[in-house]
């Protein structure tokens, strides 16, 4: 199905991108979107349970944002942002850099006053560059004490308490960005979920800053999204299959890992490795059909995947309501609920 990238567009009103979490985590609001009736309500995150029932599976993103973020400068003083994402065999580091384009590969930066000292090599498919200390160790330790949590550019203060950038139940490290819909769980809500008969089951997707980028072409289809690492174990399988009643992915990554390990209707396999699906309008889904989400920006591929499983006219329609009612969008915002019925 063609579809151009305009059908994916909203006018986001900049006083409704949220700037902080609100306290405690599930005080956030939930719009509620039937998929079956389009009916929207109001309510809180801690009313989700008013929408779960005994057999129901919440699969939840367990990933940890590890990535951090340094300041430094080139030999002749130009300033240097890197955003490091992983650890590279070899002692390296794969990172973002900025001014990217100004540093060809042997350019040296240095961080601390000039004690720390790296060495810009390859660029990456995804745009990343390695990065070579000439001192892996004392690298290592500097980015241990003078790293920063990154938060997205549209947040413009920082946290008192970075842990609020992570899920209570974050455990894997290696993303970039958080799975923001877990961002609303608190250990309450989820442990009454559960003596309720709710299910949870966790997943883990290295959530990439690909995710949330604007779509830069016309049409979706022309769109590169860069690989993402999943694991999915057995024990999450046979959970998964075994479930009896509906299948909720608690956030885009949640939903593309479930569809990316899907064997059948409600039914997926154990998969560890990279996926690059992209979910667009006119996918069938397999596996999720309910959905936590935030409200994301327009023209991304995580609007296209919520449009894809709510309808994009009834999603729209849905972000029109929660902008006149006042909702707070995108990282620290509230939340959404699509159920199935």
């Amino acid at each position: 199905m063609r579809v151009h990238v305009n059908l994916l567009d909203y006018h986001l009103p900049e006083e409704q991108i949220a700037q902080f979490p609100v306290e405690p985590r599930d005080a956030a609001r939930l719009l509620v979107l039937n998929k079956k009736s389009g009916m929207i309500q109001h309510r809180q995150f801690s009313d989700l349970g008013d929408y779960l029932r005994e057999g129901d599976t919440l699969v939840l993103n367990d990933t940890r944002v590890t990535a951090r973020r340094l300041f430094g400068q080139k030999p002749t003083g130009g300033a240097v942002g890197a955003l490091l994402l992983s650890p590279l065999p070899g002692e390296r580091w794969r990172a973002l850099l900025k001014p990217s384009k100004r540093l060809p590969e042997g350019s040296i930066v240095e961080f601390d006053g000039g004690k720390i000292r790296v060495r810009v090599e390859d660029r990456l498919p995804d745009d990343s560059r390695v990065l070579c200390p000439e001192k892996p160790s004392e690298f290592a330790r500097y980015v241990e004490q003078a790293g920063q949590t990154p938060l997205p550019p549209y947040i413009h203060q920082s946290l008192a308490n970075p842990e609020r950038y992570q899920t209570v139940y974050a455990a894997h490290g290696g993303s970039a960005a958080a799975p923001t819909a877990g961002l609303h769980f608190t250990p309450e809500l989820l442990d009454n979920l559960r003596a309720s008969g709710v299910q949870t089951v966790h997943v883990t997707l290295q959530v990439s800053l690909d995710t949330f980028r604007p779509v830069q072409t016309e049409r979706l289809e022309d769109h590169k999204i860069h690989g993402e690492q999943i694991l999915l174990s057995e024990e999450a399988a046979e959970a998964i299959n075994q479930s009896t009643g509906r299948i909720y992915a608690v956030g885009t990554t949640a939903a593309r890992t479930l569809e990316s390990a899907a064997i059948g209707i409600r039914r997926v396999k154990p998969f560890y490795g990279e996926t690059r699906l992209f979910i667009t309008p006119g996918y069938e889904f397999q596996v999720v059909e309910g959905l936590i989400t935030n409200f994301h920006m327009p023209r991304t591929t995580v609007l296209a995947l919520v449009a894809a499983l709510a309808g994009r006219e009834p999603l729209l329609n849905a972000y029109d309501e929660a902008i006149r009612a006042g909702y707070r969008f995108l990282s620290f915002g509230d939340a959404m609920l699509i159920a199935p019925e």
